[in-house]
């Protein structure tokens, strides 16, 4: 082969896929990264939210772009994703990730873009035994398999104990020069990091994703089962990132924001709930999703009340807008062993 060897890679910005493209860069093989945007990414909303300082809310993987000098695409997927994270084919991990589904869905989206790239190969950062539910041997044949790449699916941080790729066979890459990592222990990678001078890397074995944290898949289950068919939307999911989420009944739920931060988040989808607000006392912006009738609307305000600062047993007054509907009404706060009943933890 006359011209440069080009690799896509599947690039999040944590160590070990930042490694991967370290050890190809170091061989003299071009290298573009893919960074793919679900929708369910923890950096993601905290920015959206305007926490945290602008240094700490950077992309990861525009983070390893400009250590390593090679460019990364940032690709949106997350209208894709919703099927396959409702429907998942090989179901979910220890909380609510379809884990082996989205490692299938990158790696066919990274071979449609082999053209476009002149790629001659794709890689990952997956370490053998790494993770039970995606990297074992089994798992990662299957997902090379299932994504149409047998032999053009490179992991450069294991790939001494894994069956040579094309790339290999075909001396594009050095396999010697490759690694054998496998196990969950991440001393190797923090070896290898000092070795090729990567610094500032995200904490090993750290997460960007919702799915993962198990209060947020107590919800994301919650909704699924309340949704016909699951139907679900992205404001769904977003919604579930924010606020108390209290199931007071089968056809009724509450958002409840817990501070400033999030009432204002949750003011930006007032005009498709039912709100409520109480007058006159420092409190949350509740959204009532489900079914809006006069019994809901009582047990959500005195919900409402229940998180402000009213006192117990106090009439305070409620506000209830949104849907171009308005109304003010009295109730006691809710007791804290009914909502403590509600509540989604």
């Amino acid at each position: 082969m006359n011209r440069k060897i080009h690799a896509l890679g599947l690039i999040s910005g944590g160590l070990d896929s930042t490694l991967a493209a370290a050890l190809l860069l170091r061989q003299g093989i071009e290298v573009t990264g893919l960074n793919f945007h679900t929708g369910f990414c923890v950096l993601d909303h905290h920015r959206q939210m305007g926490e945290r300082k602008t240094r700490d809310l950077e992309n990861p993987a525009l983070k390893a772009e400009s250590k390593l000098y090679f460019p990364v695409e940032l690709i949106d997927i997350s209208q894709d994703y919703l099927d396959l994270v409702t429907h998942p084919r090989y179901g979910y991990g220890k909380n609510a990730n379809p884990c082996i589904d989205c490692r299938i869905m990158m790696l066919e989206k990274a071979k449609t873009l082999m053209p476009e790239y002149e790629a001659d190969f794709i890689f990952t950062g997956e370490v053998l035994g790494q993770r039970p539910m995606t990297q074992m041997r089994r798992t990662l044949d299957l997902i090379e398999r299932k994504s149409e790449l047998a032999g053009y699916l490179l992991r450069p941080l294991s790939a001494r104990c894994l069956p040579p790729t094309v790339p290999e066979q075909e001396g594009w890459v050095d396999r010697t020069k490759l690694k054998g990592f496998q196990g969950r222990t991440r001393k190797p990678q923090m070896a290898l990091a000092e070795e090729l001078g990567v610094k500032d890397y995200p904490t090993p074995a750290g997460g960007c994703c919702f799915l993962t944290d198990p209060g947020y898949a107590r919800k994301f289950f919650d909704l699924l089962e309340h949704r016909a068919e699951r139907v679900v939307s992205m404001e769904d999911f977003t919604l579930l990132k924010v606020g108390r989420h209290l199931r007071l009944r089968p056809d009724v739920k509450l958002i409840v924001g817990r501070n400033e931060k999030e009432n204002e988040f949750l003011r930006r989808f007032a005009e498709s709930y039912v709100t409520f607000e109480v007058i006159d006392e420092v409190g949350p912006l509740t959204l009532l999703e489900g079914q809006d009738n006069p019994d809901n609307r009582h047990l959500a305000a005195a919900v409402t009340a229940r998180y402000s600062d009213a006192p117990p047993g106090k009439l305070v007054e409620v506000e209830i807008g949104g849907r171009g509907k308005g109304e003010i009404i009295q109730v006691e706060p809710a007791l804290r062993e009914q909502t403590d009943n509600w509540i989604i933890k």
